[in-house]
């Protein structure tokens, strides 16, 4: 008897069966991926920790901006939440359209849609990997917030995370939306001077209340302003906000109901 007919097997042992692997770990290993590759960018380490970390610690111990009515609260107080909602806008929106504009020009998405993954999965990964690295920089600045004195309230750190899931979804989305429509070199242009305004008059440097009533009704329905406002009711006066949850949801389901059809893979 031969080697061969020794380790002769039953029919049908070996049949094939092709198809794609489970959604879920299809997910996980996506959004791995996605936020292993932000967090080895040291452009995207600038963009979502050192410069949240510099402002933190600057506006907590420097008299940069005009004071706020703290009551009393400390300074790092009211600071925390709004370089909290400004880590948000960096990771899922800045860094996230960049990252697909420049995926896009690559051809990465378009290779990635020729596999078993479906294209609301490629969109799901990015925005999950979004949350892993918001967590991320909740946990750092949280850390260092701690270090300067911030003592946020316990009863609102739930509305919190609401808050900042809310608002990672609303950005994602808006990043999406920017990062899937226009070329990578106007994406680049156009996510950071979007950032750099939103930071000086969206709402997170300047409370909407100490601008012009006009103004500032203008700047809490921007979903920065919302953000870091909901985190600061949540993080200093432990209440649940419940106007900007609202902006920041109508925000997420009008930009990712556009992003769904103006997203182009190349």
């Amino acid at each position: 008897m031969t080697a061969t007919e020794s380790t002769r097997f039953a029919a049908g042992t070996f049949t094939p069966a092709p198809g794609r692997g489970r959604l879920g770990k299809m997910l996980r290993t996506h959004a791995r991926v996605e936020a292993s590759l932000t967090l080895r960018h040291g452009e995207q380490i600038l963009l979502t920790l050192l410069i949240p970390l510099a402002l933190l610690i600057g506006l907590s111990l420097l008299n940069i901006l005009p004071e706020p009515d703290l009551g009393s609260a400390s300074k790092v107080d009211w600071v925390t939440p709004r370089i909290l909602a400004l880590a948000v806008l960096s990771s899922a929106f800045t860094g996230q359209a960049i990252a697909l504009g420049f995926d896009r020009r690559y051809g990465v998405l378009k290779r990635l849609s020729a596999t078993a993954l479906p294209r609301w999965l490629l969109v799901a990964g990015r925005v999950v990997a979004a949350l892993v690295v918001v967590a991320i920089q909740v946990v750092v600045i949280g850390i260092v917030a701690a270090l300067l004195g911030w003592s946020p309230s316990p009863s609102g750190l739930v509305a919190a995370i609401v808050m900042l899931i809310i608002g990672t979804l609303a950005f994602g989305a808006l990043g999406v939306l920017l990062g899937g429509a226009l070329r990578a070199e106007a994406v680049l242009a156009l996510a950071n001077i979007v950032w750099f305004v939103l930071l000086l008059a969206g709402g997170i440097l300047l409370a909407p209340a100490s601008l012009p009533s006009g103004i500032g009704t203008v700047v809490s329905l921007l979903p920065s302003g919302a953000l870091a406002e909901g985190l600061r009711e949540a993080l200093m006066n432990g209440h649940f906000a419940w106007g900007p949850l609202a902006v920041l949801a109508v925000w997420a389901a009008a930009a990712g109901a556009l992003a769904s059809r103006t997203t182009r893979l190349t």
